[in-house]
C-alpha cells in the first residue's frame, strides 16, 4: 500500500497565509440613481441658475459616518421650446452634472411632465432608480393623463419628489397627487430661496442612500416636511 503524499511546504504556507487574510470589504457596484428633472421654459431662468448652484447637494448622501462605499449616481432631464425634450448620461461627479447644466439656456415652450414620468419609468426598467426629482412651477397637461402616467410609475416603486416653486394652486393639486401616488412628497418653496431648495436637494439625496432615516437625520423644517408625506 503506497503512503499519502507528503504536502508541499510552500503550498502549505500559501493555504496557511490564505487563511490568515481577511477577505476584502464587500463594495456596491450600483450607485443609488437619482433623476434630476427640470422645467427649462422660459420663466425658469433664476431657478436654472440657483438649481446650479446647489446641484451638488444631490451627491451628498453619506457625509455624516462616510462609512458606505457606494455612489451617488445623478441623470439630468429638461424640457424646453417646441417639444425638447433632453437626458444626460448618468454621472456620478459633480462637476460633470454642472458641465451640462451650464450648457441649458431656458426657452419658451409648454410643459411636458407626463414625458418626465415616461422616461422615468424606462430608466428604471434598466436600473433601479432610487429617486426621482422635478422641480417646476406649472402643469400644462391634463391631470388625468399625468396621474396615469405616475400610477404606471408606481409599480417600480420610484418616489417622485415635487419642488414647486411659487403657488401656482393648479399646478400643486397635479403635483401633491403624483408625489403620494408614486409615494414620494411634495413641497413648495420660495422662488430664490437657496436655503430651501439645499434642504430639499439634500434630503432627497439622503432619502436615496438612507431610506425614511435619513431624511429624519436632516434637522430643517422642509425635511421635516417630506418625511411626513413618506410612506411608512
Amino acid at each position: 500500500m503506497s503512503k499519502p503524499p507528503v504536502p508541499n511546504q510552500d503550498v502549505e504556507n500559501f493555504l496557511a497565509t490564505v487563511r490568515a487574510t481577511k477577505p476584502p470589504a464587500s463594495v456596491s457596484e450600483e450607485p443609488h440613481r437619482i433623476l434630476f428633472a427640470l422645467d427649462a421654459t422660459a420663466s425658469r431662468d433664476p431657478t436654472w441658475d440657483l438649481a446650479m448652484s446647489l446641484h451638488a447637494e444631490l451627491f451628498q448622501a453619506v457625509a455624516d459616518e462616510g462609512a458606505s462605499s457606494t455612489q451617488v449616481a445623478v441623470q439630468l432631464v429638461y424640457y424646453r421650446g417646441y417639444n425638447e425634450f433632453h437626458a444626460s448620461p448618468w454621472s456620478t461627479s459633480p462637476a460633470s452634472l454642472l458641465q451640462h447644466m451650464t450648457g441649458v439656456a431656458c426657452r419658451g415652450g409648454m410643459s411636458q411632465i407626463g414625458r418626465v414620468l415616461g422616461h422615468t419609468l424606462a430608466e428604471s426598467k434598466r436600473a433601479p432608480v432610487k429617486a426621482a426629482v422635478f422641480v417646476g412651477d406649472a402643469c400644462e397637461e391634463p391631470p388625468g393623463v399625468v396621474n396615469a402616467a405616475a400610477g404606471r410609475l408606481a409599480l417600480f416603486k420610484v418616489p417622485l419628489f415635487v419642488f414647486q416653486e411659487g403657488h401656482d394652486p393648479i399646478a400643486a393639486q397635479v403635483f401633491r397627487s403624483i408625489a403620494r401616488i408614486t409615494g414620494g412628497a411634495h413641497a413648495p418653496f420660495t422662488p430664490g430661496s437657496a436655503d430651501q431648495l439645499r434642504a430639499l436637494f439634500g434630503a432627497v439625496a439622503r432619502y436615496a442612500a438612507h431610506g425614511r432615516d435619513g431624511v429624519r437625520e436632516i434637522d430643517h423644517d422642509v425635511a421635516r416636511g417630506l418625511l411626513a408625506q413618506l410612506p411608512r
